[in-house]
């Protein structure tokens, strides 16, 4: 699998992200074609090695006419539509990345995704970078994309809207469920642009490198110049290294001493269906010998947002403690089996190199367990028995189709189908420009 990371020591803007994947081997003249082919005119992509804290990096520009247009996202779908040196693969990563920042803005304006206008974002610039940036994933054939917590910055800056702080509310919005990391730099470290390529295209992320063999490294130079560290964006890219599947989620926890178990017990209903992956509580002493619960969520960065609005709603709880953490799950899908009782559902799973594990689903065993007048404990141990045969026969060459009607089901990382989940959503949904054109403290710096 081809895996890259974004090392975003000193956060992301879109001629950043751009400029290091044309470091790390994207054809520039590729890419250079597809900008051409949006029709905007006397618009020219300018490349040029620059040094940044004594690290040599490619640095990216976009020289254009002066403009005042704020466009619309229709307007964005035009211009990518009328692209024919772009690929239909590369146009639907750009629609993604912009699809994110309306939706953000259209949040924090109390508008909708059809009406809300681009403003930094629709800068010929920030069209440039992102449609560049989409483009450059899939030269790389990128599978899947990492990334590091990502720094925002902080102090003031001048957007349409006036003087915000950072980061700005575009920004915030599309870094929700986004790790975040704390870098004492008074800038705009992340753009809107940046923000919105981490929100569609990331899967994971992490404080350090993936398992991977780094194949290629670039560098993309940012405008600005800090005194302590080098303003560069790394990229790695390679093959990864997994013997097992994985994904990130949050692990929410809150300590409760002060309602009763049915509040609990509804709560933990609530989350269940709005999509946890899982809520459990456990029983604990809190101090001055209080009998307590905690109440445990695990969920996906997406719904974090979500699961802690139910907390605080049903619990009125004073605080919520989350981790984001990794988890290693075996590949699954979900089968039907045809039996004696029926079809019985159920998941398979399993990890390279070891044999795959069959777990009948609790709503197929409980309904033979009623109709049979059985234990559910004989039902299930009755099934897998039964499969445990099934396979050791079919291994002997006995059998070969155990009636499975197989339901591709596989868990992938991020969530993201890439989906990138990240497809490329990398929703694995992973700009402005200052001036306003602000692909902020980076582009114009």
């Amino acid at each position: 699998m081809r895996i890259a990371y974004l090392d975003c020591s000193t956060g992301i803007a879109g001629d950043m992200t751009l400029a290091a994947l044309i470091d790390a081997g994207a054809d520039e003249s590729v890419i250079r074609a597809g900008i051409d082919s949006l029709g905007l005119e006397g618009v020219e992509l300018k490349t040029s090695t620059v040094v940044k804290g004594g690290f040599r990096a490619t640095y990216v520009k976009v020289e254009h006419p002066e403009q005042h247009a704020h466009r619309h996202l229709s307007d964005i779908e035009e211009i990518l539509d009328r692209a024919d040196a772009i690929t239909d693969s590369q146009k639907s990563l750009a629609r993604e990345i912009f699809l994110a920042v309306a939706q953000a803005e259209a949040k924090v304006h109390g508008s909708t995704v059809d009406k809300v206008h681009f403003h930094e974002v629709g800068a010929i610039d920030s069209i440039v970078d992102i449609v560049g940036a989409a483009m450059g994933f899939d030269l790389l054939g990128i599978d899947q994309v990492y990334c590091s917590y990502v720094p925002t910055g902080s102090g003031k800056v001048r957007i349409d809207h006036g003087v915000c702080p950072v980061p700005t509310p575009g920004t915030a919005e599309l870094l929700k469920g986004i790790p975040l990391a704390d870098v004492p730099i008074e800038a705009e470290l992340t753009t809107p642009t940046g923000a919105a390529i981490v929100k569609t295209l990331v899967d994971h992320f992490s404080k350090s490198l993936p398992p991977m063999t780094v194949e290629q490294v670039g560098y993309g130079a940012g405008t600005m110049d800090f005194p302590s560290r080098a303003n560069i964006l790394r990229l790695f890219v390679g093959t990864g290294i997994a013997s097992a599947d994985f994904d990130q989620v949050y692990l929410l926890e809150t300590n409760l001493d002060d309602i009763s178990g049915e509040i609990i017990g509804y709560a933990k209903q609530k989350l269940l269906d709005e999509g946890a992956l899982d809520v459990f509580s456990m029983a604990v002493q809190m101090k001055k010998e209080r009998p307590g619960v905690i109440l445990s969520v695990i969920c996906r960065p997406d719904q974090l947002e979500a699961m802690e609005t139910i907390i605080f709603h049903e619990t009125a709880t004073f605080g919520i403690r989350r981790q984001l953490i990794e988890r290693s799950k075996r590949l699954r899908e979900s089968i039907t089996i045809d039996s004696d009782w029926g079809p019985i559902e159920g998941k398979l799973g399993w990890r390279e190199g070891e044999p795959a594990v069959f777990t009948p689903e609790f709503e197929s065993c409980s309904k033979i367990a009623q109709e049979q007048g059985m234990p559910l404990r004989e039902v299930y141990r009755t099934i897998e028995a039964w499969y445990q045969q099934a396979e050791l026969d079919e291994d002997d060459g006995e059998a070969h189709d155990h009636g499975h009607s197989h339901d591709h089901d596989h868990d992938s990382p991020g969530g993201h189908s890439h989906d990138h989940d990240h497809d490329h959503r990398h929703d694995h949904s992973h700009d402005h420009d200052h001036n306003h054109d602000h692909d902020g403290g980076h582009d114009h710096g």
